[in-house]
């Protein structure tokens, strides 16, 4: 009788053992075959995912992340606006990346022929769908929450009842009596905003293009000229709503600081109209009477803070004053600017010619 052929293999003992190795073996082998499969096709399948689009269309779709939201609630919104075929292969890409804390809040505007690489790296880098809108030199708050509403970028109420009480100028002084404490420092200017910003987030896009354009040089004329940098902007606003022509803004700027040096009110029509909260193109007397702080009629000196927002022009005028001992000026409709004089008699005869 032959000794049995012992065969250990993963604990198994066979007399036959030429016969069950090989079978072992065989199931072995295709057991490794499966899991390559396994492997190859898993890896396929994430490769796929990640680098083959769910479609060829390319329209825009809008989605927006709001803040607070999660890798995985970003994904679940994917996949149900049909943009991702499966959330795990964004998940898994966003985190191997080290992203899936980084994606920004914001709208963006993806679309069906993006592979889930190119949607993770657009959000991570914040490209967000832009708006394009000028605000118009001299507008108001009032003006500015308006034309942003009309835009669908913010509401008005919501830019009003922040402009309160924003203060992005650290020189506004405080004065219990001054309307929008962010007047005067909306910088007008033409912007590309995020359809997805906030309205705290605008004012303050709007806040630091006036810190950048009110240099510490220029402040540091306005004392030169015996003016607080923040009086300047004051009389800035008053100039950008008085002048249409360039070349009055620095006259008018010196018809303003000769009044004020001599005591006498600058009876500006710009802080009736600021009272009144809509422009007027003649006023009453009855207009001029009206209480309030900013009544230049009825209080000398420049008013407790600005009536509109200026642009850079009007603060160079305000810095740089002509040369004259004007004290008086009126609009000239003929030409769309004004005449000025030195005393009231010259006055009153610029307005009977204008009258002609």
């Amino acid at each position: 009788m032959k000794p049995n052929r012992l065969l250990f293999f993963f604990g198994i003992v066979s007399a036959n053992g030429s016969k069950k190795f090989g079978s072992i073996r065989s199931l072995l082998l295709i057991g490794v075959i499966l899991l390559l499969s396994g492997v190859g096709m898993t890896y396929f399948w994430y490769s796929n995912q990640l680098t083959v689009a769910v479609s060829q269309d390319a329209k825009p779709v809008i989605v927006k992340v709001k803040s607070g939201m999660t890798t995985g609630d970003i994904a679940n919104m994917l996949v149900e606006r049909g943009l991702i075929r499966d959330k795990s292969a964004f998940l898994s890409e966003a985190k191997k990346e080290g992203l899936d804390k980084s994606l920004q809040a914001g709208e963006y505007a993806l679309a069906k022929n993006m592979n889930v690489r190119q949607m993770i790296e657009v959000m991570a880098k914040g490209v967000t769908v832009y708006s394009q809108i000028t605000i118009p030199e001299g507008f108001t708050v009032e003006q500015i929450a308006s034309l942003l509403e009309e835009k669908g970028l913010a509401r008005k109420d919501r830019i009003v009842s922040l402009a309160k009480n924003y203060s992005p100028f650290d020189k506004v002084p405080s004065r219990p009596d001054v309307r929008n404490r962010a007047e005067g420092f909306l910088f007008p200017e033409t912007y590309r905003i995020s359809r997805g910003a906030s309205e705290e987030e605008i004012l303050q896009i709007m806040a630091q293009e006036f810190l950048r354009q009110y240099t510490p040089e220029l402040q540091e004329k306005a004392r030169a000229l015996g003016l607080s940098p923040y009086d300047v902007i004051v009389l800035a606003s008053l100039i950008e709503r008085e002048v249409q022509l360039a070349k009055e803004r620095p006259m008018v700027a010196r018809v303003f600081l000769n009044r004020i040096k001599i005591g006498m009110p600058l009876q500006s029509c710009a802080t009736i109209q600021y009272i009144l909260g809509y422009p007027k193109e003649e006023l009453t007397i009855a207009d001029t009477q009206l209480p309030s702080p900013y009544n230049t009629y009825l209080h000398q000196g420049l008013p407790p803070g600005p009536v509109a927002n200026p642009g850079l022009s009007s603060i160079q005028a305000a810095l740089n004053p002509a040369e004259g001992d004007w004290l008086y000026f009126v609009v000239d409709g003929k030409t769309g600017g004004h005449r000025f004089s030195r005393t009231l008699a010259e006055h009153e005869a610029a307005i009977g010619q204008i009258g002609k």
